[in-house]
């Protein structure tokens, strides 16, 4: 099945940049889109993200996060990792701040997921529920073929 194929169906919904401090960043994009300072997340609960890095429970994981709404249905992410071992933590390790993923929104996640894992050689890094646990994402490794790091996200209440 080819790559078009897999996502006829996703929606583009988000590019994500990792960062070190959330605040400053997040009034910079403030400033530079005219809008509003949106509110930082706490960081999740382990309890109700249930995150996995690897396959492997990682509880420690986290993350605060900022959103801003660039078009309907299309955000600009901010992820400030904690000093967790995460996916967030280890791309801003290896590479600084900047862009971490872009994401898309589908219907049927688990089943997107496995057939990028099965047909084009995807690594599933990291998966988790939402905070509110109204969804699932999915970060995928796609650097072979797209050069990027792919989220699959899911939300449950459109069901």
């Amino acid at each position: 099945m080819s790559l078009q194929k897999v996502f006829e169906a996703a929606r583009f919904s988000q590019v994500a940049l990792v960062v070190r401090d959330i605040e400053e960043v997040k009034k910079n994009w403030a400033a530079i889109l005219g809008t509003e300072v949106p509110p930082t997340s706490p960081y999740m609960d382990p309890a109700i993200v249930h995150t996995k890095v690897l396959g492997k429970d990682a509880p420690d994981a986290n993350s605060k996060l900022a959103f801003f709404n660039l078009v309907p249905g299309v955000q600009l992410e901010l992820i400030e990792p904690n000093e967790a071992h995460s996916v967030w933590r280890d791309e801003m390790e290896r590479l600084e701040e900047g862009l971490h993923h872009i994401a898309f929104t589908v219907d049927n996640i688990d089943e997107v997921a496995k057939e990028l894992v099965d047909e084009y050689d995807a690594i599933i890094e990291q998966e988790g529920l939402y905070a509110d646990a109204s969804g699932k994402y999915i970060y995928l490794d796609l650097k072979k073929k797209l050069r990027v790091r792919i989220e699959l996200l899911e939300s449950f209440n459109n069901k």
